[in-house]
């Protein structure tokens, strides 16, 4: 295989990697009222529950959630909707960022609209303890983060008329922050005492958040972490078939449901025995949940606990100060080891010169630099077979279809002008991952969302809106393509020069960032490559000349 062939592997690889993401993406289970249901005959199905112990359990909710007083909460940074039916956190935007397709809304991450749903819920079990079906107590109306002030708190109560006990729920907001606490306070005027269990879930339809690019794959469904068994991922398909591979019990651990650029989180304290569950709840929904034991109140005593809930961007920094494993969520796929390190250089340089464009031009170029004893061999070795080209297409022509003795005739020039047809092999198959995974942390990284670079390109996550990015990086591939030996195959050759019309076509759809990468990578290589096969040439013109 010559360095053409190679060449030709690698585009087709990579070509190969993408429709494999764009196959991934649309093989994702639709949401359909088909969906099989824990809740479809009795309209109540039970969580698991911890251990051998008999407790009531929360229904599976059901695809039209009631609707009631509402609190909307706004902050710095958020605008959140809380419902009387459950206490649940039924909308929430997060105001810094914009929707994927109209700029001028704020993206909603949690929302109950027609077609989409996707809320938080919580709720108790044991002793007739109010669940997220519960109609509690609330004072509708706005509730806004003062400024000066650092946290906004919205309290939603509940009393038993038989016994008199009270539950008082109450949701914490604090400046500047994607965390949420949720805590509970119960307070038993009855006789008995009363074990306590809470258990905080997510519910959400099956369906990739809309904006999603069709053509790069990026996973949207539940994951949990423990530290027994890592970050697992549980797609809405596993959920369908009954399918669990992930530890049911555990003494640590979150369990949340992650979309592109963005995550929505449970994360109960270390320590206590928990329970996770996924499952479906019927018309297309699926949960994914945790169950927390919170000991027992007394008669005439009081019990307080809490677990907050982050729903917000998956920025790094944020992630790993929050939990162990959150920082998972963000998805470099299985080039992680290579890609996480590339991303810490680039907030690195961020820091420095304060444009994400400019810092992927930077971290490229450094890249480059530091590949270039490879590259020098691959384009030297380019540069040699280029010049035996001619030689090759006559050799073609003298023996035809004869492959057999053309194989060998090809051999012996390469043995007598000391060339290694796969000299320039191995060094580019060594930059294969790093380039790959330099991809993967552009294409995962929400600080690339609404990043600006210069002149039109004002979202390094969105495509080039003219176009102007994918049409250079197609000129920079014909160049290289006119840089490279013609190679004796004339099927092959015309491959090779169709190739960057098709994707630059293909980059159309790519988010600037990683458009802008290639053009840069490209760039440098042409400038690395005329730069040896100009050294190359003058050497053996300089030998001909003796």
């Amino acid at each position: 295989m010559d360095t053409q062939r190679l060449i030709l592997f690698v585009v087709f690889s990579f070509s190969l990697l993408m429709l494999w993401e764009s196959w991934q993406k649309q093989d994702q289970p639709a949401a359909t009222a088909t969906a099989p249901s824990q809740s479809s005959t009795t309209g109540a199905a039970p969580v698991p529950t911890l251990d051998d112990q008999q407790r009531a359990a929360p229904t599976t909710a059901s695809a039209a959630l009631q609707n009631g007083a509402r609190a909307v909460v706004t902050t710095d940074v958020l605008r959140a909707e809380i419902d009387a039916n459950g206490g649940d956190l039924r909308s929430l935007a997060l105001t810094r960022y914009q929707d994927a397709i109209d700029k001028k809304k704020t993206l909603q991450l949690l929302e109950q609209t027609p077609g989409r749903e996707y809320v938080a819920q919580s709720g108790l079990i044991g002793g007739g303890l109010p669940t997220h079906k519960t109609l509690f107590h609330l004072v509708p109306g706005n509730y806004t983060l003062a400024a000066g002030q650092q946290k906004l708190q919205v309290p939603l109560t509940w009393t038993d008329p038989g016994t008199g006990m009270q539950v008082v729920k109450t949701y914490t907001f604090q400046r500047n922050s994607y965390e949420i606490d949720v805590g509970y306070q119960i307070v038993n005027s009855g006789k008995l005492a009363v074990p306590v269990y809470a258990y905080y879930q997510l519910l959400r339809d099956g369906k990739a958040p809309e904006g999603e690019s069709h053509f790069v794959y990026t996973y949207t469904g539940p994951a949990l972490y423990t530290e027994q068994s890592k970050f697992k991922k549980v797609d809405f398909e596993q959920i369908d078939k009954g399918e669990q591979d992930y530890p049911r019990y555990a003494n640590d651990g979150w369990i949340g449901m992650v979309q592109h650029h963005f995550v929505s989180v449970w994360l109960p304290e270390n320590g206590p025995k928990r329970e996770f569950y996924t499952k479906t709840a019927g018309d297309g929904l699926y949960i994914a949940g945790v169950i927390m034991p919170e000991g027992s109140v007394q008669p005439g005593a009081s019990l307080s606990f809490s677990t907050p809930l982050y729903a917000g961007p998956q920025e790094q920094k944020t992630l790993t100060a929050l939990a162990p494993g959150l920082d998972y969520v963000v998805d470099y796929g299985w080039l992680t080891p290579i890609a996480a390190p590339i991303f810490w250089t680039l907030q690195k340089i961020h820091q420095f010169v304060g444009n994400w464009g400019w810092s992927i031009v930077i971290l490229t170029i450094l890249i480059k630099l530091m590949f270039f004893p490879l590259s020098a061999k691959s384009y030297k070795s380019m540069a040699q077979m280029r010049g035996l080209a001619p030689r090759l297409a006559r050799l073609k022509e003298q023996f035809g279809d004869d492959r057999q003795k053309l194989h060998q005739a090809m051999m012996d020039l390469y043995k007598t002008e000391k060339i290694n047809p796969l000299g320039g092999c191995l060094p580019v198959v060594v930059q294969i991952p790093v380039f790959i995974a330099l991809y993967w942390a552009l294409l995962g990284s929400v600080e690339m969302r609404q990043a600006p670079f210069m002149l039109w390109i004002q979202d390094l996550s969105a495509p080039d809106p003219y176009y102007v990015l994918p049409i250079l990086m197609g000129i920079t591939m014909l160049i290289q393509t006119k840089l490279n030996p013609t190679p004796p195959d004339p099927i092959q050759a015309k491959v090779m020069m169709i190739m960057p019309v098709a994707f630059s076509i293909f980059f159309f759809f790519f988010p600037a960032g990683l458009v802008l990468y290639w053009l840069v990578n490209n760039l440098i290589s042409i400038a690395q490559q005329w730069y040896i096969t100009h050294k190359v040439e003058a050497v053996k013109v300089g030998h001909a000349k003796r």
